[in-house]
């Protein structure tokens, strides 16, 4: 299969659709062989409409595919593209948050071959809602929260985050069918030290609520971030979701240490 051989192994639901051209064409532009890469990538598939997501991407026989470790990981350095681009500048530390991501990923000789893949997809124009459609419609809820997760942690590397990467989030996230609350708790982790009551907006509920309130949203938040809920989705993602995890708890006792519970 010669280069960039470790990006086609074991892919399900990216052969095809939107994420398919772009990883395509891509690749036709760094490799030999350029069109026979475009032609698995992109060839064979049907569009079909689904009552969820607006849009589905079949293969040739009109069955979804499903996704897989690899498709999770191509999906993300596609997103990540769109997020470092989106305030019209590539800072070092988002190119230095994402190497050890790629390392672990691909390896040292595929890093590279990533790397050079993303740095051309920063100069592409990608559709991000059909993007972000296509994930929503082959990815589990919890692995897409996970993916919501790493973009912020990207988009959060200098300590804060620039109007245009948070706003290109919502949208990704609207467009994953992430919930309002599910985003909101996620970026609550981040707001620590600005907002005093980010460990109700972590675990989803009010100051208000009744310390039963507070014990079973804990129970619930827990359930929802567990590592296990995205154990085949790659070693990446589910240490995204351990790091989750262990901020539901944080929250946890810290309205349990603010009120006195036992």
């Amino acid at each position: 299969m010669g280069k960039a051989k470790w990006i086609l192994g074991g892919l399900g639901f990216v052969l095809g659709g939107p994420i398919g051209a772009v990883i395509g064409v891509i690749l036709g532009s760094l490799f030999e062989g350029g069109s026979s890469w475009m032609g698995r990538l992109t060839g064979g598939e049907e569009e079909t409409e689904t009552e969820n997501t607006g849009r589905t991407y079949r293969s040739a026989s009109g069955n979804a595919r499903r996704a897989t470790a690899g498709d999770i990981k191509i999906a993300l350095l596609v997103l990540i593209a769109c997020v470092i681009k989106a305030d019209g500048r590539v800072l070092k530390s988002e190119v230095n948050f994402i190497k050890p991501f790629l390392l672990k990923t691909y390896g040292e000789e595929g890093a590279k071959e990533a790397l050079q893949m993303l740095k051309k997809m920063l100069d592409r124009d990608i559709d991000v809602v059909a993007v972000s459609r296509q994930i929503a419609g082959h990815v589990n809820y919890s692995t897409r929260l996970e993916i919501i997760h790493m973009l912020l942690d990207l988009a959060n590397v200098d300590g804060d985050f620039a109007e245009q990467e948070r706003s290109l989030i919502e949208q990704i996230a609207a467009n994953m069918q992430i919930s309002p609350k599910d985003l909101d708790s996620l970026t609550a982790m981040y707001r620590k030290t600005k907002d005093p009551n980010w460990a109700y907006t972590a675990l989803e509920i009010e100051p208000s609520a009744s310390d039963d309130e507070v014990k079973k949203a804990y129970r619930r938040m827990a359930m929802k971030y567990h590592p296990d809920k995205v154990a085949t989705a790659g070693e990446e993602i589910k240490q995204q979701a351990t790091e989750k995890f262990r901020t539901i708890n944080e929250a946890y006792e810290h309205i349990k240490l603010l009120r006195g519970m036992k």
